[in-house]
């Protein structure tokens, strides 16, 4: 590491965000599996996007079957995963670009951690859905398998999920209302 030199670019992040008439930030969606992160996140860029905001989604799936391929479900992968996804978003967010991470980040030190790493951009939102919601609507499948001891250290099952306890967004009614009170918060953060 001691080798490392961060080059200095031309443009800055100043530049670009005026340019583009927007500043970059971090939405970093939090709840069970289940809970709507990732339809929330979906209806936030339909509508982002119509307004000519330069939006990107990083959600688990898709970030699992790439940059965190190599990385399973044990406390310290997920701790891992969350840092390398934090990295990214960051390097989104200095560019200009609303970000909107959807990741259960079931403990608070990690969440704690990304909040570090990405700095003044960071924007929690908890989307708070009970667990028998969650349970009910098991769009994957996920609970049923979990309690059938078919996936360990499933969170919420086998796994603890420690809610945030002062989220900048706390959201726990319907999907079209939460996208509306998102949008709102960026508003007022000037993003």
């Amino acid at each position: 590491m001691n080798n490392l030199t961060v080059f200095d670019y031309t443009l800055t992040r100043d530049q670009i965000e005026k340019k583009q008439g927007h500043k970059g930030c971090v939405l970093w969606m939090v709840g069970l599996s289940g809970s709507g992160k990732s339809t929330l996140a979906n209806k936030i860029q339909q509508v982002l996007f119509q307004q000519g905001i330069h939006i990107k989604i990083l959600d688990g799936d898709t970030v699992r079957s790439g940059l965190c391929g190599d990385l399973g479900f044990s406390e310290s992968d997920r701790a891992e995963h969350l840092r390398r996804i934090a990295h990214t978003a960051k390097l989104f967010s200095e560019h200009g670009v609303i970000t909107i991470c959807s990741f259960i980040s079931p403990l608070k030190i990690n969440r704690d951690q990304a909040k570090k790493i990405i700095g003044d951009d960071f924007i929690e939102v908890f989307v708070d859905t009970p667990l028998n919601e969650c349970e009910s609507r098991d769009p994957k499948g996920l609970y049923k398998k979990a309690r059938s001891g078919e996936i360990p250290n499933f969170t919420g099952i086998s796994a603890p999920f420690e809610p945030p306890i002062n989220p900048d967004l706390h959201l726990n009614t319907d999907l079209d209302s939460m996208g509306l009170l998102v949008i709102k918060h960026l508003d007022q953060k000037k993003c």
